[in-house]
């Protein structure tokens, strides 16, 4: 076949394939038979790149990152609704327009917990998407809803111009999987499934916001040039046949009917891929709507009953502590199940010791829970004048309950962290640690494979790594042993790394990658560093009382001793290869910005540590030089402004000799 009717064929066939998985949710392609199509076309695409197509399914993974997002006007305003807080003011607000108008019906439709969007269709072509803002004036979040993959990017027979308008929403799928990455990273978790939406639709880099998972539910038509309707239900009927993903409704007429909707709605959110916090009840006649007109702030055909935080009594039943992925201890209090929100409440977030001491959280206690807003449910209070007189205050163990290693305090938070070397709870993130690109630098070894490694049971700490046979590990690829030898040989280099990484690798708390070249050139070998006092690592340039406790305290834990023995015994280097023989740097900080041209910034940066000095993220009265290449931008400005030398990458090159 033709190349070029070959990429148009894949295209439309991946494109129906993606119609189907996200706007109909009923997936009829495997998956792996939509990755080889989708590989294919990307080669096509790569040998004939006039060919590629603005919807081309290749295209979604976002363009390029925008220092700022351009501000839009909105052609029709995105009004919001009128919120009411009971049945009985939504029965007197229908009411009111029944009275006046009798028999007609109304749309009611869940109340996504997302953000509110415009989408611009021009000749069927998705040409730009906006946030609501302030309902007058968004911001132009286009390039991010492209990677929304339920959102056509051509429409066929639609109108010249269209803008319609949705919710975008993270689904709750989603949303774990983002706070699971969040916790591996060691940032902070995302409240709900609303905050991530936001933050990923305005991330400035689409390629982030191609990875969240974000998805859409469209809801109405703003514009539509040459098309009219007479009802809302007839305008979401074509915006299915346009293959839009519509938001789910029901066309009811008696009030009876419309609170019953209301309340089933609430009481089978569970089933939603997404959060909701109300019911949206809409006139459906839409010259009725116009007769009705709207206020300075909202319509006066709908209203948004919003579902009240439901708190109801339980008992609690148990505590028990759970291990993260990063070692944090997180207790959660195991409670009499008990309906709230829709769902079978059977345990509740305790936080920290600070959060159950605080409200004297005990086991047995009769307590307040809620869930408003966030995954797992919360205790509000304790009822005190039901508290059993046996009961006892709670704390937290002082051994991990996983691995039973010491448990410490985090010095940046009220959270205890088990130490555990090769404690089974953080074993996937302290492998995927140990073979980073800055610590033992392991290609090959991605998340998917670590997961199946110890899944199968092959390894139970990073240790065990250097232990895995070609037989072991062979299954894990499609194209069988050339990948499998490629990793092995990828092992077996990692055992020549010079020991500042193998220091990183280790997941020592407090030391990162800077800190391991450091030690490294201060004690040269590793054997030295475990024999180092706490008071001869805080005679070391930028090592702190709290490092220094937490690198002595490290190596002598049961685990980081079984598993530095591990590591002797397979091979690894333990000495340091970049020992300072020219120490004309030393006491030097140097700040790399700008595009440089003759090397990269690792290989200046390890130009500069061998030679006895140090580099820098920022400029100040401590910087002895900055070193700019193109573009240098702010922090060659204020270099100058300090006064401190700057230096081209020749003068560089040239104080190297």
């Amino acid at each position: 076949m033709d190349p070029k009717e070959r990429i148009n064929e894949l295209s439309e066939i991946l494109k129906q394939a993606n119609y189907q998985y996200y706007v109909l949710d009923d997936p009829q392609m495997p998956d792996f038979e939509y990755d080889r199509l989708l590989r294919e076309l990307e080669e096509l695409e790569a040998i004939h790149p006039e060919w590629i197509q603005p919807d081309s399914p290749t295209q979604r993974v976002g363009g390029e990152a925008v220092s700022q997002f351009e501000k839009v006007t909105h052609p029709v305003p995105l009004m919001s609704l009128q919120d009411v807080f009971s049945l009985e003011e939504l029965n007197d607000f229908l009411g009111k327009i029944l009275a006046a108008f009798p028999g007609i019906s109304f749309s009611v439709e869940p109340k996504i917990d997302g953000l509110s969007v415009a989408l611009e269709y021009i000749d069927g072509k998705f040409v730009r998407g906006a946030t609501r803002g302030d309902g007058q004036v968004g911001e132009d979040v286009t390039e991010n809803l492209k990677t929304i993959r339920s959102i056509p990017m051509v429409l066929a027979n639609a109108p010249a111009h269209l803008i319609v308008r949705g919710e975008v929403f993270m689904p709750k799928k989603s949303f774990e999987k983002l706070n699971q990455q969040q916790e591996v990273e060691e940032k902070p978790l995302f409240a709900n499934p609303r905050n991530a939406a936001a933050g990923s639709l305005r991330q400035l880099d689409p390629k982030i916001a191609a990875k969240r998972g974000l998805d859409i539910y469209i809801f109405n038509i703003q514009q539509a040039e040459g098309v009219s309707f007479t009802s809302h239900q007839e305008s979401l009927e074509y915006l299915k046949a346009l293959k839009f993903k519509v938001i789910p409704h029901k066309n009811l007429a008696s009030v009876q009917s419309i609170d019953q909707e209301i309340l089933s709605i609430n009481e089978n959110r569970e089933l939603l891929t997404c959060d909701i916090d109300g019911a949206v009840v809409k006139v459906d006649d839409l010259a009725l709507r116009e007769q009705l007109g709207s206020t300075a702030k909202f319509p006066r055909w709908a209203a948004a009953y919003k579902y009240p935080p439901e708190i109801k009594p339980t008992v609690v039943e148990d505590i028990v502590v759970q291990v993260g992925r990063t070692g944090v201890l997180t207790p959660k209090a195991v409670v009499r199940p008990v309906r709230l929100a829709g769902t079978t409440v059977t345990n509740a977030t305790l936080h920290n010791q600070d959060f159950i001491r605080e409200r004297d959280i005990r086991i047995g206690d009769t307590v307040l829970i809620r869930k408003a807003g966030e995954i797992i449910p919360e205790i509000l209070e304790v009822d005190l004048a039901k508290r059993p007189q046996n009961s006892v205050p709670y704390f937290l163990p002082e051994t991990c309950p996983v691995c039973g290693a010491p448990v410490v305090q985090d010095p940046e938070g009220a959270f205890l962290r088990c130490t555990g070397a090769e404690c089974p709870a953080q074993l996937s993130r302290n492998i995927a640690h140990f073979v980073s690109r800055d610590a033992m630098d392991i290609d090959g070894l991605g998340s998917s494979i670590v997961d199946a490694l110890i899944s199968r049971g092959l390894v139970h700490s990073p240790a065990d790594i250097y232990d895995l046979s070609l037989e072991d590990i062979s299954s894990l690829w499609k194209s069988g042993t050339t990948a499998a030898k490629k990793l092995l040989a990828a092992i077996e280099q990692s055992k020549t790394r010079d020991v500042s990484r193998l220091i990183y690798g280790l997941g020592i708390r407090q030391v990162g990658a800077k800190t391991g070249k450091i030690l490294a050139a201060a004690f040269g070998s590793l054997d030295s560093l475990m024999a180092a006092s706490q008071e001869e690592l805080t005679q070391i340039p930028d090592i702190g009382a709290i490092t220094a406790q937490s690198i002595y305290s490290w190596f002598r834990q049961e685990q980081s001793i079984h598993m530095i023995r591990r590591l002797r015994e397979q091979g690894v280097n333990f000495a340091s290869q970049r020992q300072v023989t020219d120490s004309r740097f030393a006491g030097k900080t140097f700040v790399l910005t700008g595009a440089l041209t003759k090397f990269t910034r690792e290989e200046a940066s390890e130009k500069i540590e061998l030679l006895g000095g140090k580099t820098s993220g920022s400029v100040s009265k401590k910087t002895s030089f900055v070193i700019v290449g193109e573009n240098a931008g702010s922090k060659e400005r204020k270099a100058r402004e300090l006064g401190i030398p700057i230096l081209s990458e020749d003068d560089f090159l040239a104080m190297l000799g």
